[in-house]
């Protein structure tokens, strides 16, 4: 395993981490530690979960799946979303911050979470207090880098010149969504991270389903969640998503990979990310998603990929940013 360092932190992470929102609800127990041993016999000690995921659930069956490796894997959680029916269940204030990540060690069976996220950016609360929380935490020892997912480019970087000027902990990993059909965080975030030294995990790296060679522009599976769920189906529901997932499954087709592993590797090429998240619902689909390790992703093959979507339009209104050629 050739493993990589999250941003300028010194850590030593897997080139991919296992996302764990399936443990405890499209995966049981029993196929969770399956899958958790799969991807350790592969080399991967990163996983990531969140409080939300299964009700909890997913944090506790990974804590004890970790039990007697702890030393030896990275774990990251997230705060944000409703724990709770109650008005104080949910956000980034300070209050919530910390009964939430005393929740979640708890959960995980932990005394330190790696990496905390907050999950979504809220309207409700200043960022300094959010931020002082997530500083308190680490100076407690509870969590050892604050991290931030679903922020938008300027509300990260107020986030870093904030905690540059107070003396907060600084945020050292992002998350992004990201993948072929989905790929504003080129614009902005990804540079930022670049400029930054900040790690960058992304999620959906298959587009929710979108790229792993099922659906084209005539050809949609009957049920599954680009179907089912409205999330999704607004996520990834542009006529030239599947134009592209048509093109897409074609070049794997032609190169002898499977759709789920090439756009994995596409993902995991580009020089700002980090780690893509795969998730599994079960072995076969994750045997798929970790065969990305083993993909020679040549600057041909990654440009011609790329061409099968449409590259987001530059951070300013002037063009020839994309060409270099000012007038």
């Amino acid at each position: 395993m050739r493993y990589v360092t999250v941003g300028s932190t010194g850590v030593q992470v897997s080139p991919l981490c296992f996302g764990t929102m399936s443990f405890g609800d499209e995966a049981d127990e029993t196929t969770s530690a399956a899958m958790f041993k799969r991807v350790r016999e592969k080399g991967i000690n990163f996983f990531d979960t969140a409080d939300v995921y299964a009700g909890g659930a997913s944090e506790k069956i990974l804590g004890k799946l970790v039990a007697d490796c702890r030393d030896d894997v990275v774990l990251t959680s997230k705060v944000f979303f409703p724990t709770g029916d109650g008005p104080n269940n949910a956000g980034l204030s300070r209050r919530h911050i910390m009964s939430a990540a005393e929740a979640s060690l708890r959960r995980l069976d932990t005394d330190r979470l790696d990496f905390y996220f907050v999950h979504a950016f809220d309207d409700n609360t200043p960022i300094e207090q959010t931020l002082r929380a997530l500083d308190d935490l680490v100076r407690q020892g509870k969590i050892l880098y604050p991290a931030v997912s679903n922020w938008a480019a300027w509300q990260i970087a107020t986030a870093l010149g904030i905690q540059a000027r107070e003396a907060l902990s600084r945020f050292e990993l992002v998350q992004p969504m990201y993948n072929l059909v989905r790929r504003q965080a080129e614009v902005e975030i990804l540079p930022l991270a670049q400029a930054e030294r900040l790690g960058v995990i992304t999620y959906s790296p298959l587009g929710g389903g979108l790229l792993t060679g099922k659906y084209a522009t005539r050809t949609r599976p009957a049920t599954g969640r680009l179907v089912e769920n409205a999330r999704y189906v607004a996520r990834y529901g542009r006529e030239s998503d599947y134009v592209t997932a048509e093109e897409f499954t074609t070049i794997a087709r032609e190169t002898g990979y499977q759709p789920a592993s090439l756009a994995v590797a596409w993902a995991m090429a580009h020089p700002g990310v980090t780690a893509p998240i795969i998730g599994a619902r079960n072995l076969d689909q994750l045997d798929d998603t970790v065969a990305a390790l083993d993909i020679d992703m040549t600057t041909e093959l990654y440009d011609r990929i790329a061409a099968t979507s449409t590259t987001p339009a530059p951070p300013t209104d002037r063009t020839e940013v994309q060409t270099g050629k000012w007038t």
